[in-house]
């Protein structure tokens, strides 16, 4: 037997060298003992990890790691999937909710409850979402497990994690996958994913308290004659200190319209849909400072009282819907009904957004608000003309108790002056909000009326006695009571009056026993006093269907035409401000340039146009007591006519008085009389006495 092994012969300088089978024994245990130790403090070899036995140690760990994360992710999704069908979750009232699937109880126009308002592929992950809530739920479920299957290997490729996370079904729904995750009760840790887009807006936000906030009507813009409401957003700064509004954002549903569109069609297409929605995020200085100094409203905040778990939610909601394009409709679907939306998601016992009529109007949203306990505190902040006319009251008043020589006009014109005035409830650096020095304005929107009026009247038209019956969806006229409105504000939406007379068959020239006096579309005036601080104009408008006295032909009777006015001309305020406010003196008087178009079938040639004076003054008797007086000078032209007996043109002058005494916020009584100096028709007068009913 040979005694040699030229399977272990190795010199230290690299010779071979032969070893005896006995002395080979002590040198293999040497150096195992130090291949052992030089393995502790030397690297493993890249290629042995990458290419070697290791690697392929490392991906069999790797596949059995994702074999097991991805069955456990299995089993809690079948889980979750028990769980959502016990509780129904599906049907559940805030899921819905997040989806956009109404939940809303208006009869006949209610929306579709069965598919989601929203058209966007994109809100949802599963291909039948808009129809289905249950495949959405599922969908996000889904999503859930994958996130927690995929947590392994994202944390071991934590850079490209982050950059693909934005897409994740948890980055771009946080809202559903928060109160689905709350519901549950599922581990959020086990699906802790990084949404940098989504953090950055939520540090840049810092949402820590939400503030309705309501802009007056603005008759000089007819988009916002009937107000508006934004949501203030507080971080923990402008919380500590709501002076500091630099620190604070604004929340604003608005409509996405075409500026190149004339008036009308931009009118038309904002009340049809015809426009998208628009979600605007911006500093709260910069839509302050428009409607304080660029429109000169008054603008009233109310701090909702929300929890901050409710705040954060309503936030995380509007990052998922923030870019979404849904249809904008003026009266139901607009800047008031999307807070009441905001604020169902969070709570969905109230129902608020149900509650309204089918038009929803910025005050309308404010006092249902109210009434159900959401409003914590109220906040005045007085426009710039405001505060301007606060000035003004007081030098008047000074000028009356020393004499008119210590104030010369020229020092009145520059308080009213908003280019040499600069008097603001914003510091110079429109940051932060100063405190005023004067008595709140009688214009908070919770004191007002309802907006909703129905009414029943008596009277008689020459020798006929009629019952009127009135309806009015909305707003507001000189008439009425003016608390929690702009001061002489006179808006009329969407009204009619049916007439019953009590004819008498044997006389000549009797009217129908039903008629339509009256379909207004609407019709308002804006008053801007030429001695006020105010810096509008004087003008009105109106679009209805009314019945007129013909005065072209003898014993002319009356006649439903469909009419179309326009005024402009100049108004006076006169008499005693409230003391310590920026109100106007509560008295007016008005001087118009008027012209108006009306065509129908009755009346001579079926058309006539006139243009003329029209001039009155309205009294504020008392709290409760208005009177007001208008002569109206209209000159008419049908054309000319080869009948003798028919006039062409003509004068037909109209001299009314109104006079309204309120027995309570929702109740009144008011008496109308109206007299036409017109020899050619045959009822000159029309007095009426009515009872109203605000609701």
């Amino acid at each position: 037997m040979s005694i040699h092994s030229v399977s272990n012969r190795i010199a230290l300088d690299g010779t071979p060298i032969q070893l005896s089978r006995r002395a080979r024994l002590p040198l293999a245990i040497a150096g195992l003992l130090l291949t052992a130790q030089a393995q502790a403090f030397l690297p493993t070899p890249a290629s042995l990890v990458t290419t070697g036995e290791l690697a392929l140690n490392t991906d069999a760990n790797t596949n059995n790691n994702k074999a097991k994360a991805e069955t456990d992710a299995n089993q809690l999704l079948n889980l979750w999937r028990e769980q959502a069908k016990t509780k129904n979750l599906a049907q559940d009232t805030t899921w819905r909710r997040l989806l956009y699937f109404s939940d809303e109880k208006k009869g006949l126009f209610s929306k579709n409850k069965n598919i989601s308002a929203v058209d966007d592929a994109r809100f949802f992950l599963s291909s039948n979402g808009r129809e289905d809530s249950g495949a959405e739920l599922d969908a996000m479920l889904v999503a859930f497990a994958d996130e927690m299957a995929n947590k392994t290997n994202n944390s071991k490729t934590n850079h490209t994690a982050q950059a693909s996370n934005s897409s994740s079904a948890l980055c771009r729904f946080p809202a559903r996958a928060k109160w689905l995750s709350d519901t549950l009760a599922i581990d959020k840790s086990a699906m802790q994913v990084t949404c940098p887009e989504l953090t950055e807006w939520m540090q840049k936000l810092a949402p820590e308290q939400l503030s309705i906030m309501f802009a007056q009507e603005y008759l000089d813009n007819p988009l916002s004659a009937f107000a508006h409401t934004l949501l203030r957003i507080d971080s923990k700064a402008s919380v500590a200190d709501p002076s500091q509004i630099h620190h604070a954002y604004a929340l604003n549903d608005t409509v996405d319209g075409d500026t190149k569109d004339n008036f009308v069609l931009y009118a038309i297409k904002s009340m049809t849909g015809g426009y998208n929605n628009l979600i605007e995020i911006d500093p709260y200085p910069e839509k302050l400072a428009k409607y304080l100094q660029d429109d000169e409203r008054d603008a009233w905040t109310y701090q909702l009282d929300l929890t901050p778990e409710e705040v954060q939610q309503i936030i995380l909601h509007v990052w998922e819907t923030k870019d979404l394009k849904l249809p904008y409709y003026f009266t139901s679907d607009n800047c008031a009904s999307e807070i009441l939306r905001l604020i169902d998601v969070v709570r969905p016992e109230q129902h608020l957004l149900s509650q309204l009529p089918y038009a929803v109007i910025p005050s309308d949203v404010v006092q249902l608000l109210n009434k159900e306990g959401f409003l914590a505190s109220t906040n005045y902040t007085p426009a710039d003309s405001t505060l301007r006319q606060a000035q003004l009251n007081k030098v008047k008043q000074e000028r009356e108790q020393l004499g008119y020589h210590n104030n010369p006009k020229q020092m009145l014109n520059e308080i009213k002056s908003a280019q040499l005035n600069k008097v603001s409830s914003m510091s110079a650096d429109g940051q932060t909000l100063l405190p005023h020095q004067i008595a709140v304005s009688d214009t908070n929107p919770l004191n007002r009326h309802s907006l909703q009026m129905g009414s029943i009247g008596i009277g008689q038209r020459g020798d006929n006695n009629y019952i009127d019956l009135g309806a009015r969806a909305g707003y507001h006229d000189t008439l009425d009571n003016p608390s929690g409105f702009p001061q002489f504000f006179d808006l009329e939406g969407a009204s009619a009056t049916l007439r019953l007379y009590d004819t008498d068959n044997d006389k000549a020239n009797q009217p129908k026993s039903v008629v339509l006096q009256n379909l207004t579309l609407i019709k308002g005036r804006s008053f801007n006093p030429v001695n006020s601080a105010k810096k509008g104009k004087t003008w009105g408008a109106s679009i209805e269907a009314t019945r007129v006295n013909d005065g072209s032909q003898q014993d002319g009777t009356d006649h439903l035409v469909g009419s179309l006015g326009y005024e402009s001309g100049w108004s006076w305020a006169f008499g005693t401000p409230s003391a310590g406010t920026g109100e106007m003196p509560p008295q007016l008087c008005y001087t118009f340039l008027a012209g108006t178009a009306q065509t129908g079938r009755g009346i001579n040639k079926g058309f006539r146009v006139g243009a003329g004076v029209n001039a009155g003054c309205r009294y504020q008797i008392n709290n409760r007591l208005r009177a007001q007086a208008e002569l109206q000078l209209p000159y008419w032209y049908h054309g000319s006519s080869d009948d003798s007996n028919v006039r062409g043109h003509y004068w037909q002058p109209i001299s009314s008085l109104g006079l309204q005494y309120d027995i309570d916020k929702k109740q009144a009584l008011r008496i109308n009389a109206n007299y036409e100096w017109q020899d050619r028709i045959d009822a000159n007068d029309d007095v009426q006495l009515s009872y109203r009913r605000y609701f």
